[in-house]
């Protein structure tokens, strides 16, 4: 193994109270709709393409609508998280600074264009990153962004840690390893290896 490549949501923080709340003040006072989300259903949407949630969640409406609509929740999250941040998983910082210090670290996310540099740089985190991909930066699935970042950066040997079945699904895509954050979003029956805190990756890597 030699290099580290993160998802972000379940994996780093996690951000999903603040955006239902975003989306749910987004949708009612902007778009007059009588619609509320929750922190757990947005749990079990969050790693899929924006394009697949927005499907998902707007199905009354034709896909440039949904565009829209999933555009304005994005902006107003943007606007939210710049304020507050997200709870970060347990000692995640000091996980870093020992990973990045033996490793280099990357970020691939099905998000969209700069929700992962909002995160690095609410956090304070872009030391510990040499690069990122997401869905909204190239269009593509999380498997060929995997594996994009990997040969665009001489990777040979990469794994990747993730807490979704789509996560697990993107890494045999890609033919990288899949370790699996227990204490994210979803559950996948036999990952690679698992962890059930950042710090796990310390007693697993250095």
């Amino acid at each position: 193994m030699d290099s580290i490549i993160f998802d972000v949501d379940g994996t780093l923080w996690d951000s999903t109270e603040v955006v239902a709340k975003a989306w749910n003040n987004y949708l009612q006072k902007e778009e007059h709709m009588n619609i509320t989300f929750t922190a757990d259903q947005l749990k079990a949407l969050f790693g899929k393409p924006l394009a697949e949630i927005a499907a998902l969640i707007f199905p009354e409406h034709p896909v440039d609508e949904q565009s829209r609509l999933i555009d304005g929740c994005c902006e107003a999250e943007h606007a939210l998280l710049h304020i507050t941040g997200a709870p970060l998983y347990e000692d995640l910082e000091k996980a870093l600074q020992i990973l990045s210090a033996k490793y280099p670290l990357y970020i691939v996310s099905n998000s969209q264009c700069g929700y992962i540099e909002l995160f690095l740089e609410k956090n304070g985190f872009g030391k510990y990153f040499r690069g990122h991909l997401c869905n909204g930066d190239t269009g593509l699935d999380k498997g060929s962004n995997i594996r994009q970042i990997a040969d665009q950066n001489g990777l040979k040997s990469p794994v990747y840690i993730g807490d979704t079945m789509g996560d697990f699904e993107a890494c045999r895509k890609a033919g990288v390893p899949f370790i699996l954050a227990e204490y994210g979003f979803g559950k996948v029956p036999e990952p690679d290896m698992r962890i059930s805190k950042p710090m796990d990756l310390i007693t697993l890597f250095c």
